[in-house]
């Protein structure tokens, strides 16, 4: 039998309209004080679970007729007003995931319990945006000072998205200094950018985990940004020993590829390509499928990000003088096999890394730039002997993360004579289908859910050896480097697109300049 719902009064500062439309579920109040999530379909614990974080209530589902909800999503600043058109539920109530959440959370975890009973509006906020990158999977939580106040986005497949609104100044400097005591930084410097880093642990799902967080403050107009990066490093190696190339979108030829490079008893297997772009997880990817025990296998990385079994892992710490051109010097002194070093930033680890490889080491590292073709250049613009360079190298895999359209909602479209064109399809032959973005709760009306590589991998021959050492024009590397099979992150992108699993939006937003 339905449960009717009185007098419910929406919540619009906590629950904003954007966030509503793009759930499509309303948050209101009932005359008895209990909170209440309505939406036109069944209990979706995931979305229940996310409201009742980010509101810090414990919530009941309600299923309501799309025609009410629709009204209710219409209306603009309806503030406290009653909606009366929302009256009568199709469904019976569900009951809150709060407490079942945190039934399972370890002791000193931070829960919506804790967070509850915190007294400071500023730690009891920043816990709620915690709570709610975690809920979202996003990577990174942006703070972004305003006149009269602040907005906070989250990072979430690779793209920004509005979350909430932090009304008053006061409220926002403050939590940019609940955010430099947790990182144990200068709360009186407000003129120069700061970095630092703190963990929490905190009840995810049920499951108390620990979580790092990387902060960096920048001064700007109207006070000091804030970005935190998210580092759920036990999230990322659940099941078994950390990422695999597979689960990273890696096609079988990529794969077997990559882990033959990988397993070369000596020589520089590099990936590149901008930050956020998966260089480091497709690193620990192919260090774990390659990992059985009878290899000493030693990391050096900023900060260690999963955490693989059987792997000695070393964090650079700047402050006490342990760099990685440091700590790849102590590495090479312990015996290793295989030694990763996190990024190459400077001529010396750049050095270091080459002659670890020359003398028998497997290394695998990776640098910033655009293309694996650019990795040469920036090794000479480091002033590195070239010859040295290309005999150490094995090979260089570019590579960027792209969106998938989301599986619940993909439309199917008959590809333009355009994107035909694009594809190098015929005009005349049979209609291509390609998948547009659509919309759904699911991808919180995105169009897109979760991201996979796509990648050029460039490998090594003496021939293109040669060509490098002299010096020839990447022009004339490139076309000997395509003869031998390399397909470019534009074809490969464009064969997922061709396969149904992204859009030419999604593939121009990523590798139209690749």
């Amino acid at each position: 039998m339905a449960t009717p719902v009185a007098a419910l009064r929406l919540e619009r500062e906590r629950w904003p309209q954007p966030l509503a439309r793009r759930h499509r579920a309303l948050v209101g109040v009932d005359a008895q004080g209990r909170w209440h999530l309505l939406a036109d379909r069944d209990c979706d614990a995931l979305l229940l679970q996310m409201a009742e974080t980010r509101l810090g209530e414990a919530l009941r589902w309600q299923r309501c007729s799309a025609a009410a909800l629709d009204a209710g999503l219409a209306e603009g600043d309806i503030g406290g007003r009653a909606l009366d058109t929302l009256d009568a539920v199709d469904g019976p109530a569900a009951p809150s995931a709060l407490h079942d959440a945190e039934a399972g959370a370890e002791a000193g975890a931070l829960t919506l319990s804790a967070l509850g009973a915190e007294a400071s509006p500023a730690v009891r906020l920043l816990d709620a945006v915690l709570l709610d990158a975690l809920a979202d999977g996003a990577s990174d939580i942006h703070l972004e000072m305003q006149p009269r106040g602040a907005q906070v986005r989250l990072r979430i497949d690779g793209v920004m998205q509005a979350m909430r609104q932090v009304d008053g100044a006061a409220l926002a400097e403050q939590v940019v200094s609940r955010l430099k005591v947790l990182a144990e930084l200068d709360i009186g410097e407000r003129r120069l950018p700061q970095d630092g880093r703190f963990k929490r642990r905190i009840a995810v799902q049920g499951q108390a985990r620990e979580i790092d967080f990387r902060l960096s403050i920048m001064p700007s107009v109207w006070g000091e940004d804030a970005v935190v990066r998210v580092l759920d490093r036990s999230a990322a190696a659940q099941g078994g020993g950390g990422p695999t190339l597979a689960a990273l979108g890696f096609e079988a030829p990529m794969r077997d590829a990559l882990l033959q490079l990988a397993r070369a008893p000596h020589g520089l297997l590099l990936v590149t390509g901008p930050t956020g772009s998966g260089k480091t997880t497709t690193l620990y990817a192919a260090l774990a499928e390659i990992q059985a025990g009878r290899e000493k296998i030693i990391t050096i990385e900023d900060p260690v990000e999963y955490q693989l079994e059987g792997v000695v892992q070393i964090p650079v710490n700047e402050k006490k003088g342990l760099g990685f051109a440091r700590g790849l010097r102590a590495i090479l002194r312990h015996d290793p096999d295989r030694v990763m070093v996190g990024e190459i930033r400077d001529a010396e680890t750049a050095q270091i890394a080459v002659q670890a490889a020359l003398t028998g080491h497997g290394v695998f590292s990776s640098v910033h730039a655009n293309h694996a073709f650019d990795v040469i250049g920036r090794f000479m613009h480091m002033g590195l002997d070239l010859y040295n360079v290309v005999a150490a190298l094995n090979a260089v895999l570019g590579q960027r993360l792209m969106r998938q359209l989301c599986t619940a909602c993909a439309e199917p479209v008959t590809a333009t004579a355009a994107e035909l064109a694009r594809l190098g399809e015929p005009h005349a032959g049979p209609p291509v289908r390609l998948h547009r973005p659509v919309g759904c709760p699911a991808c919180h009306h995105s169009g897109y859910r979760g991201r996979r590589a796509v990648a050029e991998l460039l490998c090594m021959d003496d021939d293109l050896r040669d060509l490098i050492a002299a010096r020839a024009p990447m022009s004339a590397i490139k076309q000997a480097a395509r003869e031998r099979g390399m397909q470019s992150l534009q074809a490969a992108a464009l064969a997922a697109v061709r396969a149904g699993r992204t859009s030419f939006e999604e593939m121009d937003r990523v590798v139209a300049a690749a």
